[in-house]
């Protein structure tokens, strides 16, 4: 009987052993079982398709990396700081509580801009800087360094500004003449501060005017999305080249709607050589009023609507006054040029050389004459006053 036992308990222990050493396998080394492992197997097996991978150095399909890797160095942020004077430190009670405290108020603001020559200068949007009484100017590298202010243009809503920096990446610009609606395009800046930012889209208009955004208008519109801290920042085409200077979207709430507005880079490239030359942009300017021939101002002025752009103003001893422009006439062409309406007109004479004569066509009262008009130098408008 006590061997009986001795036998029973070592039969016990034998099984014991080999079914832990069962467990521990199984746990440890299922494959020694032939099996998967427990997660595995509980599971079952799956079949997935990879991707071959892209050989290194090698674009996919598509991918518009090549024109980023072009344009995006040349891209800046652009931090400002301005110091305003709050309005309630003047009050005594306000005083008597805070003292000096309080009286200035630090305001922050952000953009983009585009580094136009390895000189170091940059072109933004006037409405980036205007005011700021401090500008950092950060590239994609990391790099940063402050900003001056060469000259402003606030008629088109461009500034140039220059760092000391070497070695800066510079955009390559391209003909905007040339954007066809449909374009694909990319847009480029420091959206909401978040950093560097590329998004994407085709030219959805061109020749946009009439906005209220700026004197003079001529905007390419874009779907590609444009928020703020997008402004001033760069709208480039498949290629990497500079077609446009994002300026201003169309939105109620704040955000991109996919209604954006970039300064074609022919303009902005003319404001910037203007302004390195001389300081400012020379414009011409004659001195006149001019408004929308309505239906009914042209029948009133014995004219067919839409042929020109009515004069309902001209100032005192301005060059339009010297030479015969009279409020009622209706100004047809200027140096050979059809003008259609009130934002063509001021192109048209915009783009006059001051102190050289130039032919007004005229319509006064359904009968055709020229005029010679010799324009000066547009005036620069007022600053308007801080808030």
């Amino acid at each position: 009987m006590a061997a009986m036992k001795r036998l029973w308990l070592l039969f016990a222990q034998v099984v014991t052993v080999l079914l832990a050493a069962f467990f521990v396998v199984l746990t440890l080394k299922p494959q020694w079982l032939g099996r998967a492992g427990p997660m595995a197997g509980s599971l079952g097996t799956i079949s997935i398709l990879q991707a071959p991978e892209t050989p290194v150095g090698v674009t996919a399909p598509g991918s518009l990396n090549a024109a980023v890797r072009r344009a995006a160095p040349a891209v800046v942020s652009i931090n400002t700081s301005t110091t305003t004077h709050n309005p309630q430190s003047n009050d005594p009670w306000f005083r008597f509580f805070f003292g000096d405290r309080g009286a200035e108020q630090q305001q922050n603001g952000l953009g983009s801009g585009v580094i136009m020559s390895p000189e170091g200068y940059i072109l933004t949007n006037n409405h980036v800087v205007e005011g700021a009484d401090a500008i950092e100017v950060v590239l994609a590298d990391g790099r940063s360094a402050p900003a001056k202010v060469i000259g402003t243009d606030p008629e088109s809503d461009l500034a140039v500004l220059k760092i000391g920096l070497d070695k800066l990446p510079v955009m390559v610009l391209g003909n905007s003449d040339q954007l066809q609606v449909g374009d694909r395009v990319l847009a480029i800046g420091n959206p909401f501060g978040v950093g560097q930012t590329v998004t994407s889209g085709i030219v959805s208009a061109l020749g946009r005017n009439q906005l209220g955004i700026n004197t003079f208008e001529n905007f390419i519109q874009t779907d590609a999305a444009i928020n703020p801290g997008n402004s001033g920042g760069a709208l480039v085409d498949v290629e990497g080249n500079l077609m446009g200077v994002n300026t201003a979207i169309y939105s109620r709430t704040g955000g991109s709607l996919g209604i954006g507005f970039a300064i074609p880079v022919d303009t902005a490239k003319q404001v910037l050589e203007s302004i390195i030359k001389n300081g400012q942009v020379v414009r011409g300017w004659i001195g006149v009023e001019p408004g929308e021939l309505t239906p009914e101002l042209a029948q009133t002025f014995g004219v067919a609507t839409g042929q020109g752009v009515i004069v309902t103003g001209v100032l005192g001893g301005a060059p339009a006054a010297l030479a015969g422009i009279r409020p009622g006439d209706v100004i047809s062409e200027v140096a050979g040029q059809p003008v259609r309406t009130v934002s063509e007109l001021l192109s048209r004479i915009a783009a006059l050389v001051p102190g050289q004569p130039v032919a007004f066509t005229l319509l006064r009262r359904g009968e055709t004459s020229q005029a010679t008009v010799t324009p000066v130098q547009r005036p620069r408008p007022r600053a308007q006053p801080q808030r």
